[in-house]
């Protein structure tokens, strides 16, 4: 295992990289904060991913909090500053994370959220934008955005895609807390485990991912999001036959097909 950091100027370093294997592991790094979102960390973010999906050897990204909490959120200071902004410099300042969640939605590897403590607001956005969820038993979720006069807007979309539209309304609206149990239950999450096996249960769904072909990985997450909302129809059905079509012709589901029927591993499998 390897740990890099990004800092910015004098200040700590707010986001660690670690390698384990085939995964990268991206720890959100301002625990005196509960890893509150400022402008700089989403901007790490932004760099981390576009560095690993340079990077053939990595092939599933863990998005994970160090300290005594998830993500809290976005950093109230900061939004204090931005409530004093110009309209059009509070818009881009907005959009700043805006852009972070719809590159993740979007990002061709698979994103694991590992959750633990509070993953409220943004924090809790950022866990809907993964593709995969595990968390802690003492994790709690919050949208308490309406309590204090703000709105989950760039968020909502990501939450209502991940908890489902009818449950998002109570939580939106409520502000209430989640407890992982019953994020679980819902949907939201998709394991639920004791804290100490948290990180046990995360390298099992990486080497999981890592089996498969990157390639195939990358065209199914861009499939699902395509099938989602899409009413079934003949057009739907030609649209994934193409898809099919064009996937099979390649030299990655040659090789799997080739991989299968020789009883040996394919060759993007990890050594």
């Amino acid at each position: 295992m390897s740990t890099t950091n990004l800092k910015s100027g004098s200040d700590p370093d707010f986001l660690q990289t670690e390698k384990r294997g085939p995964a990268a592991w991206l720890w959100l790094n301002r625990p005196e904060l509960r890893n509150a979102l400022n402008g700089e960390l989403q901007d790490f973010l932004l760099k981390a991913l576009e560095e690993i999906e340079k990077d053939k050897n990595t092939r599933v990204v863990v998005l994970a909090g160090r300290g005594q909490a998830f993500c809290a959120g976005g950093d109230l200071s900061r939004m204090q500053q931005a409530s004093k902004m110009t309209g059009a410099k509070s818009k881009t300042e907005a959009g700043r994370f805006a852009k972070l969640l719809y590159r993740m939605h979007t990002f061709p590897k698979p994103l694991i959220a590992r959750v633990h403590g509070a993953a409220f607001a943004g924090g809790m956005g950022l866990v809907a934008a993964c593709d995969l969820v595990v968390v802690a038993e003492e994790a709690e979720f919050c949208l308490p955005e309406v309590r204090i006069g703000l709105v989950p807007a760039m968020i909502s979309p990501y939450i209502v895609r991940a908890l489902g539209e009818q449950q998002a309304r109570r939580y939106v609206l409520t502000g209430e807390r989640l407890p992982a149990r019953e994020a679980h239950r819902l949907g939201f999450a998709h394991e639920c485990v004791p804290a100490s096996e948290l990180d046990a249960c995360v390298d099992k769904l990486a080497k999981q991912l890592a089996q498969c072909g990157p390639e195939a990985l990358a065209r199914s997450k861009n499939l699902l999001r395509k099938v989602a909302k899409a009413p079934i129809s003949p057009r739907l059905g030609l649209e994934t036959a193409r898809v099919l079509a064009e996937t099979r012709a390649g030299e990655e589901a040659r090789e799997g097909i080739r991989s299968f029927l020789e009883k040996r591993r394919p060759g993007w499998t990890p050594k």
